[in-house]
């Protein structure tokens, strides 16, 4: 599993990096693995000059039997019996006048447990919106209740390929409710915000990077399967959060701790 967890972490950071160049001072939220996985289904359909993008793009050349190895690890994701829930779910929804090769369809049912299902986009497309939106919602215990906005589809649509993930997860450290404080929160340089800050004393990995002058803590899930990684700047230099400046070199620096070594969910 070694080479797709590579693969998926170059893409994460050439996809962070593109993501901060056009909103530096924002927040940014993605799953890397979700967006992979959803598009190595279409890598799966894809032959010429498009395979030969996407594999470039996703870095699916650096892996071998890249789907086989997906297969592997969406069954290990969705396991049972683990202490936390996180669960990827892909569907196609195709038009029920449009020919999909056969081939293609059992392949994504083996490999991404991704099944067809038939919609009316030439006479019905918002129904069938509103038919994905409500799959989305149910596979997100209604974390996501409108994936596709009004619009987004129309009667010219062919295929929509979804895909969705959960997580929810217990601190390995529990934070205790009564240890919750307001606090401020730099935003940038110059503007802080009153928030909620959960407190607690316990130890847990820490790291520092002395070039980049940035702190390093895990938060470990239960049975130390999954983790959240924070990073904290010393300071903040200009107007942006204080990760501005080398954050892919800073994230490469991260992942190749052996603690923390492993897939960008």
């Amino acid at each position: 599993m070694e080479q797709l967890s590579t693969a998926n972490t170059h893409f994460a950071l050439d996809l962070f990096r593109t993501l901060n160049e056009d909103n530096p001072t924002g927040n940014i939220f993605f799953s890397p693995f979700s967006i992979s996985s959803a598009l190595a289904m279409v890598f799966l359909g894809t032959r010429g000059n498009t395979a030969v993008q996407l594999s470039k793009t996703f870095h699916f050349d650096e892996v071998k039997d890249v789907h086989s190895r997906f297969q592997s690890l969406n069954a290990d994701i969705n396991k049972r019996g683990a202490s936390y829930i996180l669960k990827l779910a892909n569907r196609l929804y195709g038009e029920k006048t449009y020919h999909i090769l056969p081939e293609f369809l059992a392949s994504t049912q083996k490999m991404y447990g991704a099944d067809l299902a038939s919609v009316d986009f030439q006479h019905a497309f918002e129904e069938a919106r509103k038919e994905i939106n409500k799959w989305v919602k149910s596979q997100t215990e209604g974390k996501i209740p409108e994936l596709l906005a009004s619009g987004v589809v129309d009667n010219t649509t062919k295929l929509v390929l979804v895909n969705a993930i959960y997580f929810k997860g217990d601190w390995k450290e529990k934070f205790m409710k009564e240890a919750t404080t307001n606090a401020p929160f730099r935003l940038n340089k110059k503007d802080t915000k009153t928030v909620k800050m959960m407190h607690q004393k316990a130890r847990f990995p820490y790291g520092y990077i002395q070039e980049l002058k940035c702190r390093v803590l895990e938060l470990p899930y239960q049975d130390n399967e999954l983790s959240m990684i924070i990073l904290l700047p010393d300071n903040i230099e200009d107007d942006s959060t204080g990760l501005r400046k080398n954050v892919c070199i800073l994230m490469k620096r991260i992942i190749n701790i052996d603690r923390i070594n492993g897939m960008i969910i």
